[in-house]
């Protein structure tokens, strides 16, 4: 049986409730997202270019730390029918191949008139720095919804 993904109604939602994320970035992921956003930054791609910059190695993509929130937002808290309505994000530490990262997300606050919720937004690195901080502005679903969760898609990097 597959897994399966639920998520939590706006009327289900408390203030303080949390959610994580996490992963381990890999030099693929690095590549996967130049690929999807066009992003060819050499401080990301070319280890040369890249010891020679304020952090001597290469870094991840801000934004995909950024993705990571997402992700947790979409498929964890509040989670499938979320509809993101925006985001304030501030980057703090880089992100290096093999850093570990944990995207926490936590109710901060529920609009009842407009049904809308804002979310603390947090990255932090295997060591407990904080790497991104913000917070997001969601309208989170109505109804309830159980449903089998969408493996991740397998990406061959060629080149």
């Amino acid at each position: 049986m597959s897994e399966m993904i639920e998520n939590f109604t706006f009327d289900e939602l408390t203030v303080g409730q949390t959610a994580e994320m996490a992963r381990t970035l890999a030099k693929e992921d690095i590549a996967v997202f130049a690929a999807a956003s066009l992003d060819t930054n050499p401080a990301h791609l070319d280890d040369e270019y890249a010891k020679n910059t304020l952090f001597g190695e290469v870094i991840v993509h801000g934004m995909w730390s950024a993705g990571l929130i997402s992700a947790a937002i979409g498929t964890k808290l509040p989670g499938v029918g979320t509809i993101y309505l925006g985001q304030d994000l501030q980057f703090r530490r880089p992100v290096k191949i093999g850093d570990t990262v944990t995207a926490k997300i936590t109710v901060v606050e529920k609009d009842d008139s407009k049904k809308r919720v804002v979310l603390e937004t947090l990255v932090i690195n295997q060591n407990g720095e904080k790497v991104v901080v913000g917070k997001a502005t969601v309208l989170a679903p109505a109804e309830k919804i159980v449903r089998p969760a969408i493996p991740v898609p397998q990406v061959q990097i060629v080149g």
